[in-house]
């Protein structure tokens, strides 16, 4: 042993003696650590990210870093010499306290981030102790909700398709819902696809068949996802894709047959149209009449319309059997007509046209002159039967 001793050199011999020496070979500062939550942290993309990490005990001189990962594929979150503008320290004079804010969190800041303590070495900053890593994880919400409409309106009686969508949400799941005036309608299964990075999309389609009473009624569609504290929703008057015929007919007043020369006047009633656009036009025997008078519609308690255009006429002997119509265009579609027809009462034999027996002077002339041969001739026939 001795001459191993004398053989060695005498820089191992004091590594050797260093390593055997009591409480020379453990490390320094065993009771020094860092403390940090393991996780996960859930963010939402674009709010601030706090990471927490407290020393305990005494360390090193050297700088707490921040990185995120670990081995070569580690990447520097914070160094108090660098600069990182979407990081800062919560507390910059606090010596225990190494916890930081990191602002505008976006989806690729999801990872593993770990506390770090450096010491000041001999060729400079040596790895010195870690903390256990904190996982954060960055949801996204949904952009705000589209919905798609019908390009024409549609009758009655028709169904419809409506879609809604929205996109750039994460995690995956989610949750769609239509209500037609607060009653939940039965739709397709959504359709979730990947998007890019890291995101997804979601589309809902919704069959409504419409009726008359869906002039007022209201089709929405709510998304529920994790990152919403109250559900997305996008609403939708279905009367903007819903056309109502009119019901059109004429009535004459008085009605039936007039005497010559008595006014007429014919109303063409326009009921239960949506939208409220119209236009009335009229006819006498197949030619347009540049006369009436239209009102301008009126709501009903339904949410219809009506309206009245009347026509004014002079019953003259020759309009007898003219037929009058009212022309209806509703919403540039096919026009809807009603006719009345008119009947004008003949004069009797002994009444001149438009006048009674005794209106006229003549007449009463002649009456006389009759009356007066009459009574002479009845007097010499009486005086000669005497004789």
């Amino acid at each position: 042993m001795t001459l191993a001793l004398q053989a060695m050199p005498l820089t191992c011999l004091l590594l050797l003696l260093l390593h055997n020496a009591p409480g020379l070979s453990a490390q320094p500062y065993p009771d020094f650590k860092l403390e940090q939550p393991r996780g996960p942290v859930v963010v939402t993309k674009g709010e601030v990210l706090t990471l927490n990490c407290t020393a305990v005990g005494s360390g090193p001189i050297g700088p707490t870093k921040w990185l995120k990962g670990q081995g070569s594929s580690s990447q520097t979150i914070y160094d108090p010499k660098g600069s990182f503008p979407r990081v800062t320290r919560v507390d910059t004079e606090s010596s225990k306290d190494f916890s930081i804010r990191i602002r505008d969190v976006r989806l690729e800041d999801t990872g593993t981030y770990y506390c770090v303590k450096f010491q000041r070495g001999t060729f400079g900053e040596e790895f010195f102790r870690s903390g256990g890593g904190t996982e954060v994880l960055v949801h996204a919400r949904p952009s705000e909700l589209a919905m798609s409409e019908p390009s024409d309106r549609a009758v009655p009686g028709q169904s419809v398709p409506f879609t809604c969508s929205t996109g750039g949400f994460f995690p995956r799941d989610i949750q769609v819902k239509w209500l037609k005036n607060s009653t939940p309608v039965r739709a397709e299964p959504p359709r979730i696809t990947a998007e890019l990075p890291g995101t997804y999309s979601v589309s809902s389609t919704v069959q409504v068949n419409l009726s008359k009473a869906d002039v007022r009624s209201e089709l929405s569609c709510e998304v529920q996802h994790s990152t919403l504290a109250a559900p997305l929703t996008r609403t939708f008057a279905l009367g903007r894709v819903l056309r109502v015929a009119p019901r059109v007919s004429v009535v004459a007043a008085p009605p039936g047959a007039v005497e010559v020369n008595e006014t007429v006047n014919f109303t063409c009633r326009v009921r239960g149209f949506y939208p409220g656009a119209v236009s009335i036009s009229w006819m006498e025997n197949g030619t347009e009449r540049n006369v009436g008078s239209s009102a301008r519609p009126t709501e009903t308690s339904r949410g219809l319309f009506e309206l009245n255009s009347t026509l004014t006429v002079q019953a003259g002997e020759e309009k007898s059997g003219s037929r009058f119509t009212c022309r209806v265009v509703h919403e540039d579609q096919e026009p809807i007509s009603s006719t009345a027809i008119l009947w004008v009462a003949a004069p009797t034999p002994w009444e001149p046209r438009g006048a009674t027996f005794l209106s006229s002077p003549g007449l009463w002339l002649g009456l006389l002159l009759y009356k007066a041969l009459l009574g002479l001739g009845l007097f010499f026939l009486f005086k000669r039967v005497l004789h």
